[in-house]
């Protein structure tokens, strides 16, 4: 086989015309969008709105939806379809025009005013750091007077994005007084009220409590820019509503059990130190008992299901078999089946409950059913044992709980292990520094619970089921096994190459990575976040593009091409002069790209549909070969450890395994487009904002595999993603970046992953003792964006000894492995 370069040609179109991908792609969005938001009250027949109904609609959100966060996860898409133009599309009447007209003019001089502070701040400091943590606040709305009108919406809505958490303060999670007017007066106003809540982390939503006429609740979560559709596609019932919570959402702030301690709350963001341990999201709700608004996997339909449990079977992986018939008389909808499994009391101490299966039907008419078979492995039982570095399940009764969220599901089988199992012995990584008090129930509360719930299970007739794992064998993990890679073309090109060379390609571009094009530091597709080395052109190595996302691609909408050559404006000057160059016009011949924003991560789990997600994936991979993209930055697939975090709305759920699996349908959809790969990120600890690039995450082993590793685990070994990227932060005192133990121990030793692992954006620029060396000793094989300070590191260091020069051509051996993977090659026999 003979592979050559292929000619790289200017991506997107001389046209403004709407291109053959963008109808599809956006109908793609619009379906993701309104299958992920969950109605979240609904009394009195409030749902669905009659089609030509007349609606007061309010609310910063109303035509200034939030589509998504800010920084690394934004697109430059072609347009939003708002909440009032959806509205509008569907056929009912706004009659609030006049509020919604007032509330444009404060809305336009409040985002020029945002505009002109960062452009003062980016005289100081790097423009893209001074965008990316400078989110937008929205402003607050005019009074509110009386329309003829049926029913009344409010949008409340909330933008956060990377570099800064988020404060529970008023105008963040709680209402600031001119809202808690407004939803005030419309509530006297009018006598039905419909609260639509479009933001990407949890608010507080107690003021709710104390209006009778707020009569239906949705979480529109950050949808995307067909939101507006969607929604409205919701509202008419046209679309009924099926997605769920993928958190808890708390009674009060004050409830989650960092409250107090996480990020800046108690003054420190040097450290963050975990001792909530594996109690994190519903874990620690449900074991600890503690009231909350909606329970984890909670949604509302219009419709009424009936699950019902056909027959539970157990070996080395357990299988529930259950029938889902819609009761319903009007609606057809979609159901999810969750499986939940409660382990014995021993020596270790356990979660109450654990979501180990989940599977979403199909469109379910009246009087219809159907049958789901949730498989899962008997690892996603297991718990680690620190003392003995081992996965296993204790002897005991393991119950089955099966329902349709957390709050409601029964104990439906009872799995009886007679003896101790240990799945898989493994070594102890990322050793505490210092001591935590971690949180604990006392061993009589955990008894007396277990004995509950097992009571309750044989007073819903659950079956006893035998736990035979004697045939299992224990998995042994040889951390000793010398990494031999096969002689193939790639050795053969890697052996070829020389020491520079080498150090070239371990980073990105360096003149193409500095300056204030910091996160668009792409030059062959303009606004990509980077690019690699054209060192070993010559030797058929080619140069490949990275993009931002994780809701769709984050490109340059404009650029020119003047003489042959790309003539881009600046982040910066594009952003001064259109907001992202949206208006702007390049020098010379004009291209587009004009890429769809999918709704954000937080939204898209919420689905709880693997199949739409693979789906969505595929049609990112459409636009990353036809925009020349190789690798997506994305899945982001960091834990909701607490609402506060300020990139929440880039990942997925508080729970491991909706992150997981979430993760790896997204990968598999975008990697059946040949030449096409994901960045699952940020490996690992990545939960909070503020001083990203110092913090220390401190943690017990035992809460970081079970929570914040398991979620890339399980993406890693089911869809075998292209690339990871690294966080910023420590993990007990060791840079994530440096740290061997979960590059190489966990994610290459381990789970098997054999892709390239690089860093996050400037990651070794932060303080001496994170260094590119440090990367490619712990197992990165790409430095980004590239910085010739990398390189001198290396020089030095391989002259020193301290970076040996076979581990350096193992790191570039992974990377061209991926590149020619790549869309950039021709192949002939």
């Amino acid at each position: 086989m003979t592979r050559t370069l292929k000619k790289r040609p200017f991506y997107g179109s001389q046209s403004q015309e709407i291109a053959a991908y963008e109808a599809p792609h956006r109908a793609a969005a619009r379906k993701a969008a309104g299958e992920g938001i969950v109605l979240l009250k609904n009394e009195k027949q409030t749902l669905p709105l009659a089609k030509g109904s007349r609606i007061a609609l309010y609310g910063p959100g109303a035509t200034h939806m939030i589509k998504g966060g800010t920084g690394s996860g934004d697109v430059n898409e072609r347009e939003v379809v708002n909440i009032y133009q959806g509205l509008l599309n569907a056929g009912y009447t706004v009659t609030s025009r006049d509020w919604i007209d007032a509330y444009d003019r404060i809305y336009t001089d409040a985002r020029i005013a945002w505009r002109d502070g960062i452009l003062e701040r980016a005289k100081e400091e790097e423009f893209f750091i001074a965008y990316s943590t400078s989110p937008f606040f929205v402003p607050d709305g005019p009074d509110v007077e009386k329309t003829d009108a049926d029913i009344a919406i409010y949008v409340l809505s909330r933008v956060a994005g990377e570099g800064a958490d988020r404060f529970n303060e008023k105008g963040d999670f709680y209402l600031t007084d001119q809202e808690a007017k407004n939803i005030r007066d419309i509530c006297r106003l009018y006598e039905k009220v419909i609260l639509v809540i479009n933001t990407g982390g949890l608010v507080d939503l107690s003021f709710a409590d104390q209006y009778e006429n707020i009569g239906a609740i949705l979480y529109l979560v950050q949808p995307g820019m067909e939101g507006g559709n969607a929604l409205a596609d919701v509202i008419s019932g046209q679309a009924v509503p099926s997605g769920k919570m993928t958190d808890t959402w708390a009674d009060k702030y004050e409830d989650y059990p960092n409250a107090m301690t996480f990020s800046h709350m108690n003054g420190n963001v040097d450290q963050e130190k975990y001792e909530e341990g594996i109690y994190v999201g519903y874990r620690y709700f449900d074991s600890f008992q503690v009231p909350v608004r909606y329970s984890f996997g909670f949604g509302l339909s219009y419709t009424d299901f009936q699950i019902e449990t056909v027959k539970v079977t157990a070996g080395s992986e357990v299988a529930a078999e259950v029938k889902v018939t819609n009761t319903g008389k009007l609606y057809s909808g979609k159901e999810v089946v969750q499986v939940y499994v409660s382990a014995p009391v021993g020596k270790l101490e356990k979660e109450s409950r654990r979501l180990c299966g989940f599977a979403k039907t199909g469109l379910l008419a009246p009087g219809e059913s159907e049958i789901l078979t949730i498989r899962f492995p008997v690892y996603r039982m297991a718990s680690y044992d620190e003392s003995s570095a081992e996965w296993l399940l204790e002897r005991g009764t393991y119950g089955v709980w099966i329902g349709n969220s957390l709050a409601d599901s029964r104990m439906e089988a009872m799995l009886v292990l007679e003896e101790e199992k240990i799945l898989s012995r493994v070594k102890n990584i990322c050793p505490l520094r210092e001591e935590l008090n971690l949180l604990s129930i006392p061993e009589e509360k955990r008894i007396a619970r277990y004995e509950a719930d097992l009571e309750s299970g044989r007073g819903n007739g659950a079956a006893e089921i035998p736990l035979d794992l004697s045939g299992v064998e224990t998995e042994v993990i040889d951390y000793e096994a010398a990494y031999e890679p096969e002689y193939d073309e790639v050795a053969q090109i890697v052996n070829g190459l020389d020491t520079e060379q080498l150090i070239r390609l371990a980073t990105g571009e360096p003149a193409k990575g500095q300056g204030s094009n910091l996160g668009s530091a792409g030059v062959s597709v303009p606004g990509s976040a980077g690019e690699t080395s054209t060192a070993a052109f010559e030797q058929g190595v080619a140069n490949i593009v990275l993009a931002d996302g994780p809701a769709g691609l984050r490109l340059m909408q404009t650029y020119g091409v003047k003489d042959g050559v790309i003539r881009m404006p600046s982040f910066e000057a594009s952003f001064e002069h259109g907001f992202f160059s949206q208006g702007f016009q390049a020098e010379g011949t004009p291209y587009y790209q004009y890429c769809t924003a999918i709704p954000v991560g937080t939204m898209l789990a919420k689905t709880w549909n693997e199949k739409l997600i693979e789906e969505t994936g595929v049609m990112i991979g459409e636009e990353m070969e036809h925009f020349g993209v190789t690798l997506w930055l994305a899945p982001g697939m960091n834990i909701h450890r607490n609402p506060l975090c300020g990139r929440n709305f880039e990942y997925y759920s508080e729970d491991p395994l909706v992150s997981g699996k979430m993760a790896a349908a997204m990968t598999k959809g975008v990697q059946s487009v040949p030449g096409c790969g994901t960045t699952i990120k940020h490996f690992a600890c990545n939960n909070q904002e503020d001083n990203r690039m110092g913090s220390d995450s401190i943690l017990s082993e035992r809460a970081l595999r079970e929570i914040y590793l398991k979620g890339f685990e399980i993406a890693i070994r089911e869809s075998r993603p292209m690339s990871i990227m690294t966080s910023y932060n420590l993990i007990n005192g060791i840079h994530a970046a440096n740290c061997r133990d979960t590059c190489t121990a966990a994610a290459r030793q381990e789970w098997g992953f054999d892709g390239v692992i690089m860093t996050d954006w400037t990651t070794t620029e932060h303080g001496e003792d994170c260094t590119a060396s440090g990367c490619m000793r712990a197992g990165n094989d790409l430095v980004m964006p590239g910085q010739f300070s990398d390189h001198d590191n290396m020089r030095k260091e391989l002259e020193q000894g301290t970076l040996k020069e076979e581990d350096l051509r193992r790191c570039i051996t992974r990377l061209v492995r991926v590149v020619l993977r790549s869309g950039l090659y021709e192949t002939t026999e």
